[in-house]
């Protein structure tokens, strides 16, 4: 007799789960690098030219600074007209362009199939380039990430790939388009990977890394070289106690952080009680950004500038203060209201802001404490603290305070997890009903083996029992639902459950035959010792057998039987080491079948 059909297992264990697809991932990621890069390039030119429209009255594209714009009272009413457009927008066109984008692009990608339409790949760029052209107080980032995912998207949909692979071009896709914004490509790779991709793969890590280089290929010829806020002045050598110092920074910044987030959704959860169309809301909130303007034209637009003159200490302290104060008011309600714009350019002004404040305090020059502080806040804020550190040192070029800003991002990001449940990012996507955890460790499926496991030597029925015997044997002697049953020589015939017996019982038949020629026809899942226990799992999800034989390789033997609830201690025994506490050593191991 034949052995029952094999599931598929997979011809070889190894340390990772790439294929020869990840090729033909990196090609196409290839082609989106660089159509992130022409859309980075094409979202910075509408933001010049709504700049150039809204308040110098030109139709150009040139960069223009809006504190540089005389227009009176307008400063109050252009926010307003622009927020209104992004509100119809939205309203008409798609509300996914509403928010940061990044909050977007994670939905997207764990509840969405990683499918964008091509009306956001249009639309949020659009809406993004009135919302911070018209003074809303908002950067790049977040559209050009929702925009560089929506072309991964659009260009994965035109082929047959699974959602996974589509995750893939998606996030390649953003990681280009931050690229080609900033010129931070170790950044936009760390962000793919702590933010983005939540997973750490060949397949999805090649690829990306790939556009965030076609990307940066590109850059010179559409942006220029170089880093994008270079200052004159080395920051000095970083010593232990400087090192000290920043992460004290962060800590402060982390406190900031947070104190931003809880306060941007109170602000929010007042506009959903606002007894108008969520439309008007960003018009509403573009009535406080003008009036911030009023205040100090430095706190609308991207601010670009602002981060420079933090950096390179050029900004009079009270400039320094209004960022610090007014920037953050205007930013939250706008931003709260429902906008279209980014988090990170804001971000990056009031960590730098704060940083520059104490570091009038501190040794050095503050440049080096406005870089720790704007790696501190996005760590803090975004959850991402090895991006935040590298951020820092790649848009200013001064990789010699790499120790200050990783110092910074540990502080605070250790502040934000101990105090914040969730990031400024996922607690909009909680908001909605659904839960994002942002710690990966390993499966303990995954690395574990049936055959450490397994029952060894289960219990087993022979092939020759007739099935009047079987249909005894369950009515008085089963302990188990089901036992596999053997020839002879032990080798596995098929699975024989207790519903099997009812069945027979009822229906009645030939009761006189044997097993084996009951079962000879049957389809019988079955694993090796070798097989990681989680393509077992799977085996017992698609055939609904809650029991697996574990066989020996060569004779097909049973050697074991790996059930549901061997499964479900499995997964106990790896959480206990992550709470059970004790002194010394321990004995046993997932080996012991008391605590597998």
């Amino acid at each position: 007799m034949n052995p029952p059909a094999q599931v598929k297992m997979p011809p070889r264990l190894a340390d990772h789960s790439a294929d020869w697809r990840m090729v033909m991932l990196a090609a196409a990621s290839l082609v989106i690098g660089s159509g992130a890069a022409f859309g980075a390039l094409i979202l910075l030119k509408l933001i010049a030219l709504a700049t150039n429209v809204f308040w110098f009255g030109r139709w150009s594209a040139a960069s223009a600074d809006i504190a540089e714009a005389h227009v009176g009272l307008w400063v109050v009413a252009i926010p307003v007209l622009g927020s209104l457009l992004v509100g119809l927008m939205a309203r008409f066109g798609s509300e996914k362009i509403k928010g940061h984008g990044i909050p977007e692009a994670i939905e997207a990608i764990l509840y969405g199939e990683s499918r964008l339409s091509l009306k956001v790949a249009i639309l949020k760029p659009l809406s993004s380039a009135i919302s911070i052209g018209s003074g809303g107080p908002f950067g790049a980032e977040g559209p050009i990430i929702m925009t560089g995912g929506a072309i991964g998207s659009l260009f994965a949909q035109c082929f047959r790939l699974s959602a996974a692979e589509r995750k893939t071009l998606l996030v390649a896709g953003a990681a280009a388009g931050m690229t080609g914004i900033f010129g931070t490509p170790l950044a936009a790779i760390l962000l793919a990977i702590e933010v983005l991709l939540f997973e750490w793969k060949p397949r999805s890590f090649v690829p990306v890394v790939i556009a965030v280089v076609a990307a940066l290929g590109w850059r010179p010829l559409l942006l220029g070289a170089g880093p994008l806020f270079p200052f004159a002045g080395a920051t000095g050598p970083i010593h232990w106690e400087t090192s000290g110092l920043a992460l004290g920074l962060g800590v402060l910044v982390g406190l900031e952080a947070t104190l931003l987030s809880s306060v941007l959704y109170r602000i929010e959860d007042m506009f959903h009680q606002l007894p108008v169309h969520w439309m008007w809301w960003p018009a509403i909130g573009g009535v406080v950004v003008g009036l911030g303007g009023l205040i100090d034209a430095h706190v609308l637009g991207a601010g670009y500038s602002n981060i420079q003159g933090l950096l390179d200490g050029s900004l009079a302290m009270r400039v320094v203060l209004a960022l610090l104060a007014v920037k953050a008011i205007v930013w939250l309600v706008a931003l709260g209201s429902g906008t279209s714009g980014g988090v990170l350019a804001p971000l990056l002004i009031l960590g730098g802001a704060l940083g520059v404040l104490v570091g009038q305090f501190l040794p050095g020059p503050t440049g080096l404490w406005a870089m720790a502080g704007m790696a501190g806040i996005m760590s803090g804020a975004m959850r991402a603290p090895l991006t935040g550190a590298l951020f820092a040192v790649e848009l200013t070029g001064h990789f010699d305070a790499l120790p200050a800003t990783i110092a910074a991002s540990a502080g605070a990001y250790a502040i934000s997890v101990l105090i914040m449940r969730r990031s400024i990012l996922t607690e909009k996507i909680a908001r909605r009903g659904r839960h994002v955890l942002q710690e990966y460790t390993v499966d303990p499926l995954e690395f574990l083996q049936a055959g450490q496991v397994m029952t060894p030597q289960p219990a087993t029925l022979r092939g020759d029992m007739t099935i009047a015997e079987a249909v005894t044997f369950f009515a008085e002697d089963a302990t188990h639902r089901s036992y596999p049953v053997v020839d002879g020589g032990g080798r596995l015939l098929g699975l024989v459950s207790r519903s099997d017996a009812l069945r027979w019982q009822v229906e009645g038949g030939d009761h006189a035959i044997v097993l084996a020629e009951a079962l000879s026809d049957a389809s019988q899942p079955f694993a090796y010792p070798d097989s990681p226990i989680a393509e077992v799992a799977d085996m017992m999800v698609n055939t609904g057998i809650g029991r697996v034989p574990i066989v020996e390789p060569d004779r097909h033997s049973v050697v074991g039987i790996l059930s549901r609830h061997d499964l479900l201690k499995t997964r106990s025994v790896h959480r206990q080491a992550e709470h059970v506490r004790q002194r010394g050593g321990s004995s046993g191991g997932t080996r012991d079948r008391d605590t597998a």
